[in-house]
């Protein structure tokens, strides 16, 4: 069944009796919570990114990152031990300056808030970016993550998008990871201009399809893979640009995330590490009352799931997944998962 495009999936996983890097030709691969969780790798990325170069994979790093270059991101991977050039890398701000340069001529201004990525995005794509908010020239707003960016630009912004001027929004995430903790993303700017304006921007990054768009353009694959650990913004916009897509379990995505997932979050492929690129994947078996994968049965009674058998452990949550979407989508409840211990891997 591999090959059949992300739209075509139902409430199931689909099987591939090859190991994904015999299907797909490049993969694109989300960064935090996949290749690193809070500065450091993950244990065995590098050496899964390295498995997917000796059989000849494109890779592409998609971030919805906006404040970094691609230099700076890579830099930061090969710290990690993770094989990476800056050629590799496609962010927001690179998607949300493409968009930018298919509407206005070369060099137009563009007014911007936001960080050294999205300055060098706008310069590589020929147009001007300017901070003056107050410039009548300018032909666009593009915004994104910049920590240093004041709150009278802001005001002013939101004033002239008020009035008219075309807005682009290299993401919406409405967090972000630091140092001290999780903090405000720059969606949270997003929907408060929004708010206040009665305007909604067009959006460059995962959920919506602009950068996966620009990541498959710049790498030039022909069976693209999105590889993510969150649901929302990987999973969705990988089935936004009708991709395929790998859920791995190594960040954000728990078990009560997983079985709760609506239709349009739901993966092609699941396995607990980026271990599952270079391995086959075995088909859920569909029950009458819920599924079977290797050697696990999972099964809905009384609303609550149940698991039996023995087996590998990623096909253990493949069972669970399926059952759970299945009943979910019969009779719209998620169910009650609170019983389960996943297997330890």
């Amino acid at each position: 069944m591999a090959g059949e495009s992300a739209e075509a999936q139902t409430a199931s996983l689909r099987g591939s009796t090859a190991p994904l890097t015999e299907v797909h030709d490049l993969v694109l691969l989300d960064l935090d919570g996949v290749v690193y969780i809070s500065g450091r790798a993950v244990p065995g990325a590098p050496e899964a990114i390295d498995t997917l170069r000796q059989r000849g994979v494109h890779v592409a790093y998609v971030t919805n990152n906006a404040s970094r270059t691609p230099e700076k991101v890579a830099g930061n991977l090969v710290r990690l031990g993770v094989n990476a050039t800056a050629d590799q890398v496609v962010t927001s701000s690179q998607a949300a300056a493409r968009m930018l340069a298919a509407a206005y001529p070369v060099e137009s201004k563009i007014l911007m808030l936001g960080a050294e990525g999205l300055a060098t995005a706008l310069v590589d794509e020929a147009l001007l970016p300017v901070t003056t908010v107050d410039d009548p020239d300018v032909r666009a707003l593009v915004t994104g993550y910049g920590p240093d960016v004041l709150w009278r630009d802001v005001m002013r912004a939101a004033v002239r998008v008020q009035q008219g001027l075309p807005w682009v929004a290299t993401n919406a995430d409405m967090s972000i990871p630091t140092s001290y903790g999780v903090a405000p993303g720059h969606g949270v700017m997003v929907r408060m201009l929004s708010q206040f304006t009665g305007v909604e921007p067009e959006v460059a990054g995962k959920p919506h399809r602009p950068l996966l768009d620009e990541a498959v353009r710049r790498t030039g694959g022909r069976s693209p893979l999105m590889v993510g650990d969150r649901l929302d913004t990987d999973i969705e916009g990988a089935r936004a640009a009708g991709l395929d897509s790998l859920l791995v379990l190594t960040g954000v995505t728990d078990l009560s995330l997983l079985v709760a997932a609506p239709p349009h979050q739901r993966p092609t492929y699941l396995s607990a590490t980026l271990d599952g690129l270079a391995e086959p994947h075995p088909e859920p078996e569909s029950l009458g009352s819920g599924a079977r994968c290797g050697g696990w049965t999972a099964e809905v009674a009384d609303g609550a799931l149940a698991v039996s058998g023995r087996g590998a452990p990623d096909d253990w949550w493949r069972a669970v997944a399926v059952a759970a979407w299945a009943h979910h989508d019969d009779t719209g409840d998620v169910p009650d998962v609170g019983s389960l211990t996943p297997p330890e891997a």
